[in-house]
């Protein structure tokens, strides 16, 4: 069995990436995420530890679109 990458939107958070997939920073950094196994990437732009989610979007207001 083939296993595919997933991406699921989080109402007011971030996307939910499952692997597998690589996800690579802007500084070149490559996570490798394996089958089985989530990352979880920043929509709100005020991430720390940016492509990924820390979180923030909890306390700065963020709102998903409709």
């Amino acid at each position: 069995m083939v296993k595919i990458t997933k991406i699921t939107t989080i109402k007011d958070g971030p996307y939910q990436v499952d692997g597998p997939i690589t996800v690579e920073d802007a500084g070149g950094q490559a996570k490798e995420v394996p089958a089985g196994e989530s990352v979880w990437l920043c929509r709100c732009g005020a991430s720390k530890t940016k492509p990924f989610c820390d979180g923030t979007h909890k306390t700065n207001g963020f709102k998903s679109d409709k």
